[in-house]
């Protein structure tokens, strides 16, 4: 039960960070209006809830100027843990009657 939960997060935490590179995507090429209320409330809220994510891994990434490959990185980490760790997870819960 806990390791679908843990399932279920990791994949709404896809979608923030895809949707979040997108709504960058569509700010870099004058898509939408960054002006607008609405727009700047969702990005604030992507915002939040991606930065903390991101922040450990750009310390140490390049600057490749405008290009920013860390939300590429969460998504390849995020999915390694839901892939093989978590599938290594539920495996060894089963075997051990944790589950």
């Amino acid at each position: 039960m806990l390791i679908q939960i843990v399932d279920i997060l990791l994949t709404v935490l896809w979608w923030f960070i895809v949707a979040q590179a997108i709504m960058s995507w569509l700010f870099a090429f004058n898509v939408i209006n960054t002006h607008s209320e609405i727009v700047s409330q969702i990005w604030t809220v992507l915002d939040r809830i991606t930065e903390p994510l991101y922040r450990p891994f750009r310390r140490f990434m390049p600057d490749f100027g405008g290009l920013d490959l860390t939300p590429m990185l969460v998504l390849i980490l995020i999915i390694i843990i839901q892939g093989p760790i978590l599938s290594y997870l539920a495996r060894f819960a089963y075997s051990n009657g944790l589950a």
